[in-house]
């Protein structure tokens, strides 16, 4: 496509409020942005292009298409630009997403509710309190409720029809008092209504009513003379009172506010968030986002307040910031408070974002240190072993069996010197018969390339093979039939003396001890070591199972799988009904193994 004209698309740019669009020359929107006058924002990209940092310039240098819609105000053109930039996520935009998958509460819609934790909202579901960032206070919150209240836990389905038919026990949670017996009929629906109404209240952040529940519930028990039981509503106002004052922050009369406050270095912006109702921080989070272009503080910050307000469905009417928001938000008053209970929220604030800023800087520190330490180490490697290139990513093979029983190989991968468990893979032989080392490693490594050769995925810069020369030679020519050999580094590690050999050369290499390359592949081949054994050891296990399984009449091969792969162990077989076992084999072949169950546990 030839080079934008920008000239000709400006004339057609109104000095009106607005969003506008960037394209590139494949027709992808590549930038969303809004303006209070398009036309001076627009151009402001061409004129003066010297100016540009770095990001900017290559920006203008993509652009080859301009598009622009045109709204009442500034406000509206916030809200244009943030729909369409969820729905085209440009390159050059800042998105303001969250990776983490963030926990909520949710009181489930159902008779006798559940108090449930659960990352993925299905309004369908209940009533959602949430998201939780500080996973530590949501805990705290669902202990508090532990001790004020006696919900259920289990998941029966408790209708009506259910609990007059008596069709459930009580559990163990009734004897030792954490629960009241809905299931039996011995909590009415509507006194546990009532209590799920006071955790409805606490998770909205108001204190008062719980507080004034208990408070009446103690004064009807000593009018009573029920002293032990005034007792215990006292105990539970005084926890709830000691909760409130751990948290509250500030004076409990700042009604429903929301507190925000940022700050940014060359690289990323850094922001904290506080929700805060009667004086109770109910939600806080801080964020990171990286810089992609010029953009300033106070746009960013726009941005993330209606970002944040829309995930943690805030109808708050005051927003306290540390800088002015750059557009005026309908229904919503934003003010930098200079004294007072507000301004040490949101000093607060400020304290938390600078933490979390220092906390990032310092973990940022630490992983290029750790990294600089694993790119020293693959150096080394190479140049121990002379390889053409660093070993960034590395697969060592190892054989598991005992006396020839359960083979299974295993194979460990490290990327960039650490383990990638995702790649771990374990092998049963298929075409070897009997306790052979050599053929069964040509088999595996066939398999694993020939494999990785079929989907066109990456091979590793460097094969490491648990074994001596035997084992190494087998894996060569396994890479021969691949056309593999020469292309991939291939060496073996022999146990007994530590030493590396390498394909159609007898006379092995020794590293010195102490080297930082030969630790790595110890560790490799030890990692390879203990994941293959485990799975051994699970295979032998499974077997074992099969043959005690096998060795109950009229149970074959094929049935003693079946009944393992349902019921997991034999234990859970002996447990398991009659009707459950119907239901898997059968009538006639359930009853005889019942039979022959029961037999075997009277001996």
């Amino acid at each position: 496509m030839d080079e934008f004209d920008y000239k000709s698309a400006l004339a057609k740019v109104p000095e009106l409020p607005g969003v506008y669009r960037y394209f590139d020359e494949e027709g992808t929107v590549i930038y969303v942005g809004k303006a209070k006058n398009l036309k001076n924002r627009v151009s402001s990209y061409f004129a003066k292009s010297n100016q540009h940092d770095r990001k900017t310039k290559r920006l203008v240098s993509q652009i080859r298409n301009l598009e622009f819609t045109i709204v009442h105000t500034e406000f509206d053109a916030l809200l244009l630009e943030n729909t369409l930039i969820k729905k085209f996520q440009p390159k050059y935009n800042i998105l303001l997403r969250d990776d983490k998958m963030y926990p909520f509460i949710c009181v489930t819609n159902e008779p006798f509710p559940k108090i449930i934790t659960i990352r993925r909202v299905d309004k369908k579901m209940g009533t959602f309190f949430g998201p939780f960032a500080n996973q530590k206070a949501m805990y705290a919150i669902l202990e508090m409720f532990n001790q004020l209240y006696t919900f259920r836990t289990c998941s029966l389905n408790l209708n009506h029809k259910n609990i007059q038919d008596r069709k459930f026990k009580v559990c163990l949670e009734y004897h030792i008092g954490n629960c009241k017996g809905p299931c039996e009929g011995l909590q009415p629906e509507k006194d546990y209504l009532k209590e799920i109404d006071q955790a409805k209240n606490i998770l909205k952040g108001n204190m008062s009513l719980p507080k004034q529940y208990f408070e009446e519930k103690m004064q009807e028990a000593a009018s009573k003379l029920a002293f032990e039981e005034a007792q215990e509503f006292k105990e539970k106002l005084a926890y709830l009172v000691n909760f409130q004052s751990k948290s509250t922050v500030v004076n409990p009369n700042i009604r429903d506010v929301d507190v925000f406050s940022i700050v940014s270095d060359e690289n990323a912006f850094y922001f904290n968030f506080m929700k805060v109702l009667n004086g109770f921080i109910t939600q806080t989070q801080s964020l990171e986002v990286k810089k992609k272009l010029d953009e300033t503080d106070e746009d960013i910050l726009t941005m993330m307040v209606w970002e944040m307000r829309d995930k943690y469905e805030s109808e708050a009417k005051e927003v306290i910031t540390n800088i002015p928001l750059s557009v005026e938000l309908k229904g919503v008053e934003n003010t930098i408070p200079q004294i007072g209970d507000k301004k040490k929220l949101l000093e607060m604030s400020l304290k938390n974002v600078l933490y979390f800023k220092k906390e990032k800087a310092d973990r940022q520190a630490s992983e290029e240190s750790a990294g600089d330490a694993k790119m020293r180490i693959l150096l080394t490697l190479k140049n121990d072993l002379q390889l053409k290139s660093i070993p960034h990513h590395i697969e060592c093979f190892d054989n598991s069996n005992i006396q020839g029983t359960n083979p299974v190989s295993a194979m460990v991968c490290f990327k960039n010197g650490i383990p990638s468990k995702k790649d771990y893979r374990h092998f049963t032989p298929k075409t070897v018969e009997g306790p052979n080392d050599f053929a069964t490693m040509n088999e595996v490594v066939t398999r694993r390339y020939s494999r990785l050769l079929q989907e066109e995925a990456d091979l590793p810069d460097l094969i490491i093979i648990d074994g001596g020369k035997g084992q190494l030679s087998a894996s060569a020519d396994a890479l021969k039939n691949l056309g593999l050999y020469g292309k991939i580094p291939i060496i073996g590690i022999a146990k007994r003396l530590e030493e590396i050999y390498f394909p159609e050369d007898s006379i092995p290499l020794y590293i010195d001890k102490k080297s930082e390359s030969l630790k790595l592949i110890q560790r490799l081949r030890d990692e390879a070591h203990r994941f293959g054994i485990t799975k051994h050891r699970d295979k032998r296990s499974k077997n074992f199972i099969i043959s005690q399984l096998e060795s109950i009449d009229g149970i074959g091969k094929n049935t003693a799988e079946k009944l393992l792969k349902h019921f997991g162990t034999v234990s859970n077989i002996y447990k398991a009904t009659s009707e459950e076992l119907e239901t898997l084999l059968g009538k006639a072949k359930a009853l005889k193994l019942k039979e022959q169950l029961k037999v075997i546990n009277d001996q």
